[in-house]
Formats: C-alpha cells, structure tokens, sequence
C-alpha cells in the first residue's frame, strides 16, 4: 500500500495520513522497499514447562498437604524439571488452593528504628 502510493508520486506525508504511519516509518517503508507487515493469527500460549508435571505435584500435596514449594521443587528437578522455583510455588495442583512456599527465615528479624534520629551535631 506504501509503495503504491509512493508510485502515485504521493509526498511522504501524505502516505503517512494516509496510513496513519509515522512519516519516517513510511519513509524507511520506501527506502527499503518494504511493504506493511500483514499478521497472521497468534499463537495460542506458551509452552509450559512445568505442565508434565502438575499430576506428580497434585499427587504429592494429595498425599503430604504440609509440602513446601521448594521441596516439591527439589522432587521434580530431581525427575527432569528445568524451570524456575516461582512456576511450582504458583501452580495450584489443587483449584483454588496454592502449593505453601516454606516459612521466610528472616522474617523474624527485627529492622532498628531508623527514622527518629537525631540530625542535631555536637558543636
């Protein structure tokens, strides 16, 4: 459609209001000889990595419901998964109920107070 119009002797801005294209991208279009990209129909999903193993998991959370995330994980790395931690702990072997990830260790920990100090120096 650009090069037909760039054909027609039509200016660059022209094609561009036309189009409803940046005039530069109707002028790299004609430079390269280079029609409008036409989009088929998109793909549906990704592949997942961790679907071959959704049964094992539901099966284990079945059988142990007090699993963490990262022991199911170490289970089905040790069987072949190659993802990331994040994808077991967000699966859900059961509707509606996430697989626990385990307790944090540092959550316990206390921060100090930092915001109520003193700005005054000691001449």
């Amino acid at each position: 459609m650009i090069l037909d119009l760039d054909r027609q002797r039509l200016s660059v801005t022209a094609i561009a209001r036309r189009t409803g294209r940046d005039p530069k991208k109707v002028r790299n279009y004609i430079e390269r000889g280079l029609e409008l990209p036409t989009y088929g129909p998109r793909q549906v999903g990704r592949p997942n990595k961790i679907a071959p193993f959704v049964d094992y998991l539901r099966e284990r959370v079945a059988a142990y419901p007090d699993l963490t995330a990262i022991r199911l994980a170490r289970e089905i790395r040790e069987r072949g998964y190659e993802g990331a931690y994040t994808a077991v702990k967000r699966s859900s072997p059961r509707s509606g109920r996430k697989i626990r990830s385990a307790p944090s260790r540092c959550g316990s920990r206390l921060r100090p107070d930092t915001r109520h100090r003193s700005t005054s120096r000691a001449s």
